[in-house]
């Protein structure tokens, strides 16, 4: 339902629209009570269609805003006529907006990759799972991200969370809701394609989609329809990362291949472990030392790779027109030098 300027919501005033989704309609608003800037979300319909979801709705929302985290949007207030959610007003960007000006530098990326895998570690030790983590879900603020909508995807679906039947009805509206987008479906992991039960390694596996177009500006399942894209998450290994974009570190594809496991139990298990990963390629990035695929020149070598201080790299390059050379170097013969690796 579109709501004009100056209609009210209980003690909150609708200032202006803020934007649409398949979660729902957001406006500026501002709560009369307190005299602060709020985000009003209304959500969908089909949340208030019966007396049973409607109280979904309010457990849910209840359980969201007990989440207490800096990478976590925080629910002020819930209203269930219509029913709606009041959050923090928060002043940028979303991922998804960013990622429409291309990849991202590995320093940004590891970042904005701590604080969600952060926020994902203390949602799930309370027992809550997203369902739904993408770019557009991610919203980038000067103070770091924000995860958004933590509880709706859960709460917009009748059945109960582990159940068969919530799997199939959750796919189920992605492909029948038009304003649910063929983008959202390359984010879901294979259990949500299967219809079976979802546990928090379904978020870590959309995370690692999320790391993946971070790192090349493109998804690692594509396609022109839903059945294309599903065969894609359930059977295709992605491209890799570094074919895509040359300075992804070998480390940060690591990380990326353990998410995108398709079978849950020989995915990472836990998002503290993505973090640990995180932290150590960014110790790694800020002392300067990084993991560089050397590429042979004979199709018959096999690559080798080699860990460089970028600092001594850069001083050995001398002056502009010398050039790092990163293979070993054999003895000159009859005057000539060959760079080949041995």
């Amino acid at each position: 339902m579109a709501l004009a300027s100056g209609a009210r919501l209980g003690p909150y005033e609708i200032v202006s629209p803020l934007g649409a989704g398949g979660m729902g309609e957001v406006y500026r608003a501002t709560d009369t009570r307190l005299e602060r800037a709020v985000a009003i979300k209304v959500l969908p319909d089909g949340v208030s269609a019966s007396a049973h979801t409607l109280d979904r709705f309010q457990r849910e929302a209840r359980a969201a805003s007990a989440l207490n985290h800096p990478h976590i949007c925080t629910i002020y207030d819930v209203g269930t006529d219509p029913p709606f959610i009041a959050m923090e007003l928060l002043e940028g960007e979303t991922l998804q907006e960013r990622l429409r000006r291309g990849p991202m530098e590995v320093p940004a990326l590891v970042d904005i990759g701590l604080a969600v895998a952060d926020a994902l570690d203390a949602a799930h030790g309370k027992g809550i799972v997203h369902r739904d983590i993408k770019p557009a879900n991610i919203f980038l603020t000067a103070r770091g991200p924000k995860i958004l909508d933590f509880g709706l995807a859960k709460a917009a679906a009748a059945p109960a969370f582990g159940t068969s039947e919530h799997a199939t009805r959750a796919a189920e509206a992605l492909l029948t809701d038009p304003r649910n987008t063929v983008g959202t479906m390359s984010y879901m992991s294979p259990e949500q394609v299967r219809a079976i039960p979802l546990d928090a390694r379904t978020d870590l596996f959309s995370f690692g989609v999320v790391l993946y177009e971070m790192a090349t500006g493109t998804l690692p399942f594509r396609g022109d329809s839903p059945g294309t894209i599903f065969e894609a998450i359930l059977n295709r290994a992605p491209t890799p990362a570094v074919r895509l974009n040359p300075d992804v570190p070998a480390e940060l594809e690591h990380i990326i291949d353990k998410c995108l496991e398709k079978d849950p139990n020989l995915r990472v298990q836990h998002a503290s472990e993505i973090r640990s990963d995180l932290r150590r390629l960014k110790r790694d990035t800020d002392s300067g030392r990084v993991t560089v695929v050397a590429q042979p020149r004979a199709t018959t070598t096999a690559a080798r790779r080699w860990t460089v201080p970028v600092a001594a790299a850069r001083a050995r390059t001398g002056d502009a027109g010398r050039r790092l050379r990163l293979f070993p170097t054999r003895a000159k013969t009859h005057g000539q030098r060959h760079d080949r690796p041995r």
